[in-house]
């Protein structure tokens, strides 16, 4: 059905609504980091925030607008693995959003099903389990197709099955992706075009954020707050930072870190600038 200009152009239109702040919801996003660096945990986390329709679920900080259900879909880690991993969290959860997330999230194990959507019966059935949901998160992007990943025609048509499955159920999309081998060599992790393969996977995505271990320059001047002593070398690999490269609605949240606490969990981390601050007191001290 063709857009009413007219009203367009005299009613209010309605709030944008968003899944968190800047991932519009009914829209297709992406999350990008190299292996190992948490990103399953963080979009795991993010599900639970989305799932539970009482306080208490939003380990992670995005402040979702609204609840709803959510379906994960775990192509890369067996069935053991994730338990542990719901568990880590649940150490971190309160019993009353325990339940409502148990309530509002399905996690499928995937590895081993070999799911592809650009097939037309695995694409129906993917379209029927998932209807109704507010949220689609698929761990990881190429364990549900076949094609090229180098090549743009391919991927641009992969992106719009998955613009097909998310109007079609009413809920958003996230797919995990993993960044190329040089951005991970050049430090260039958190670049909008670090995504391993063809540009329109992030072209062509609405939303698309990343997750960074900290780098070793990072590590010599930022400080955790609990402690004031430069994080280092030997710990840097427990804090990641969250940020964004692409938004194309909205305003999203700004960069933060986190710390991996037991079981790698992501806790968010107040850290410092310690060293560029010494540094502006000895210079302030030496002006006096």
């Amino acid at each position: 059905m063709p857009l009413d200009v007219m009203a367009a152009f005299s009613e209010e239109p309605p709030e944008l609504d968003f899944v968190w702040p800047g991932f519009l919801a009914g829209t297709v996003g992406a999350l990008v980091a190299p292996g190992a660096t948490g990103k399953s945990y963080w979009a795991l986390e993010a599900t639970m925030a989305i799932a539970c329709s009482v306080a208490g679920g939003d380990l992670l900080g995005l402040s979702p607008q609204c609840t709803g259900r959510v379906v994960y879909l775990a192509g890369e880690d067996p069935e053991p693995a994730l338990v542990h991993r719901v568990h880590a969290i649940g150490r971190h959860l309160h019993p009353a959003a325990r339940q409502a997330i148990a309530d509002n999230l399905t996690i499928e194990p995937m590895m081993g099903r070999r799911l592809d959507i650009m097939d037309g019966g695995h694409l129906r059935h993917m379209i029927e389990y998932c209807m109704g949901a507010r949220l689609i998160v698929i761990d990881t992007l190429s364990r549900i197709h076949g094609l090229d990943e180098n090549s743009n025609g391919a991927m641009a048509r992969l992106v719009c099955t998955l613009e097909h499955i998310a109007a079609t159920t009413g809920a958003s999309i996230l797919y995990l992706h993993h960044v190329a081998k040089a951005s991970v060599r050049d430090g260039l992790a958190d670049q909008q075009q670090a995504a391993r393969g063809a540009s329109a996977l992030v072209d062509n995505a609405r939303w698309c954020g990343y997750v960074a271990t900290m780098t070793a320059a990072e590590a010599e001047r930022l400080s955790d707050c609990a402690d004031q002593r430069l994080i280092g070398p030997d710990q840097r690999r427990q804090y990641v930072r969250y940020g964004t490269t692409k938004i194309n609605y909205g305003v999203g949240l700004c960069d933060r870190w986190y710390r991996r606490s037991e079981g790698g969990v992501l806790i968010p981390a107040q850290l410092l600038e310690l060293r560029e601050t010494n540094t502006k007191n000895g210079a302030a001290r030496a002006a006096a």
